[in-house]
């Protein structure tokens, strides 16, 4: 299987590395001064479970000579249209993109590029930071899991040939027969928590520490559960009891990137993420009145940064 990785930042090189190092046919698509870093140093990973440092294979789009058979797409959700005319070079009769992007507006605009057959739903759980002056990926925590599937919930030759190099690899690779569910209760609660740390600018120790703290996290994570329910895909008891105990802990540092972004300036997934769940709950008649009061934090935050920017 060759595979083709968009990107060699937290996601892509975390995984594509982890893929490379177990053996596999890994070429890394990248912007020039990553594919200048990566040919002069290689790919370096960080990591309690094993370091990377090894050599690989990383081109631009105007090198694609061939088609791949799976393409990892884990870009940042505003940046889909840029990556999609990157790989579409890549894309023959029986390609695939893997799909890691936050959010589910994604899985729409691909099969919309590329066919309905040619996309596999994805998420990703890794935490991991990417220092750009050094090129190197620093993986922290015990999260390195990457559930995938096919959209329909069938087991085919394809899903089945790229779970298979999870055998190799020091990364937790989970084919899934039910992957929608998967990235509906990543979306949802992505989106809750996002929203949380958004109108508080806060992390959520911080947020629970506060008297009426705990009630607003249980009541925006209430609406991404409504959302959730409404389109048949109930949170699992899993997911509620790990958010209660981030909740519950009142030290927690936890804070999703939209948080970060905002807080150093950049541009945010916020209406991929959040703004397309208010739109999904509007349609369904869910009343989401804190979601819709960070979107249109989002948005505000939004128009002035471009502003700013002239």
């Amino acid at each position: 299987m060759r595979i083709l990785v968009l990107g060699a930042g937290v996601v892509g090189g975390y995984f594509g590395g982890r893929l490379a190092e177990g053996g596999a046919d890994v070429t890394f698509l990248a912007r020039p001064r990553r594919r200048a870093q990566l040919a002069e140093k290689g790919l370096i990973v960080n990591s309690a479970y094993g370091n990377i440092s090894m050599p690989v294979k990383a081109i631009g789009p105007e090198d694609i000579d061939a088609p791949y058979d799976l393409v990892l797409l884990s870009c940042k959700a505003y940046d889909l249209d840029d990556a999609m005319d990157s790989i579409t070079p890549a894309m023959g009769p029986d390609s695939v993109v893997l799909t890691v992007i936050n959010g589910l507006r994604q899985v729409e605009i691909l099969q919309q590029r590329f066919g309905a057959n040619s996309v596999l739903g994805g998420v990703c759980f890794v935490g991991a930071s990417f220092d750009s002056g050094t090129g190197i990926v620093d993986h922290f925590g015990p999260f390195q899991r990457l559930p995938f599937g096919e959209l329909d919930g069938s087991i085919t030759p394809r899903a089945q040939a790229f779970a298979a190099l999870g055998e190799k690899v020091k990364c937790d690779i989970e084919l899934r027969t039910d992957i929608v569910r998967v990235m509906w209760d990543k979306c949802a609660g992505q989106g809750s928590l996002s929203s949380a740390n958004v109108l508080t600018r806060s992390v959520i120790g911080d947020i629970a520490r506060t008297p009426s703290g705990r009630a607003f996290l249980d009541a925006v994570l209430a609406e991404g559960q409504a959302i959730c329910e409404a389109y048949g895909y109930p949170m699992i008891e899993q997911t509620l009891a790990t958010y209660a105990k981030i909740f519950d802990t009142p030290a927690s540092t936890f804070a999703t990137s939209m948080l970060r972004d905002v807080e150093d300036g950049k541009p945010t997934e916020g209406d991929h993420v959040v703004g397309d769940l208010v739109r999904r709950a509007e349609a369904k008649g869910v009343d989401t009145p804190i979601l819709r009061c960070a979107r249109t934090v989002l948005e505000t935050y939004e128009a002035k940064r471009l502003k700013a920017a002239g």
